[in-house]
């Protein structure tokens, strides 16, 4: 069920060609769609493009005002529209276990079609998200955030570094666990019924039902770590109070 991948070596480093090349797709997809939503965008009624634009902005805008004070974040919101797109595409990448090529020796395709399917691309982005936690920590409380990590006696900070450990790691685990687990799982329904099959064998509303049900997973996956990444940022910003 798992095809053969192929490492990239860069400055001393290893690097999984077909989750860099599949991360390219997504990007490219995403500039190409950013880019027609602008230039369909208008002062009259918008069009489809762009009202689909506009639900997606005003949807993560809603979810970090209900989170934190919309000004603290406000500059993070073009980031956060990003993720939750970058998320949502790679996941649903990953559902098409068919969709493989080749390019020189890079072989892509099959159960790990999708970004996120890769440990490495999602711990990239947890940490991204722990990073941006501890920066707006600081910047909006200064010296006064490191203080929660002794609060409320200096015994517990053992607890709140482990705190600090797990939070991207099971950030991580999450998103990873979820994707892959639903690749490897179309992966072996094709396996046993191929699709061109599931007409004659009567597998289609399987495969149906299944593909469902994984992209409902995709798009939940993208809206809960979104909603993670602006709940730790909001808990790192409100820090300052449990460390006085």
């Amino acid at each position: 069920m798992e095809h053969a991948r192929t490492l990239w070596h860069f400055l001393g480093m290893d690097f999984w060609a077909d989750t860099l090349v599949m991360t390219w797709i997504v990007i490219i997809f995403m500039v190409i769609f950013g880019a027609m939503a602008g230039r369909a965008a208008t002062t009259g009624v918008p069009g489809r493009l762009v009202a689909v634009w506009e639900i997606i902005i005003d949807f993560v805008r809603g979810l970090v005002a209900e989170n934190c004070d919309y000004k603290k974040m406000a500059g993070l919101l073009s980031y956060l529209v990003t993720l939750i797109m970058f998320i949502f595409f790679s996941n649903i990448l990953g559902l098409f276990p068919n969709l493989t090529f080749e390019i020189g020796h890079i072989k892509a395709g099959g159960n790990m079609a999708s970004p996120t399917a890769d440990l490495n691309t999602t711990l990239a982005l947890a940490t991204l998200t722990i990073v941006l936690a501890q920066y707006y920590g600081i910047k909006y409380n200064g010296a006064h955030y490191f203080g929660h990590f002794f609060a409320p006696h200096w015994a517990f900070f053992p607890l709140h570094a482990v705190e600090l450990v797990t939070k991207p790691v099971t950030l991580a685990f999450r998103l990873y666990g979820n994707i892959y687990a639903g690749e490897v799982l179309i992966a072996v329904l094709l396996t046993f019924i191929p699709f061109g099959l599931t007409y004659v064998l009567g597998g289609f509303i399987p495969h149906v039902v299944w593909l469902a049900f994984s992209t409902f997973v995709g798009v939940i996956q993208s809206f809960v770590f979104t909603v993670l990444t602006i709940v730790y940022i909001s808990q790192a910003i409100g820090e300052a109070a449990d460390g006085h």
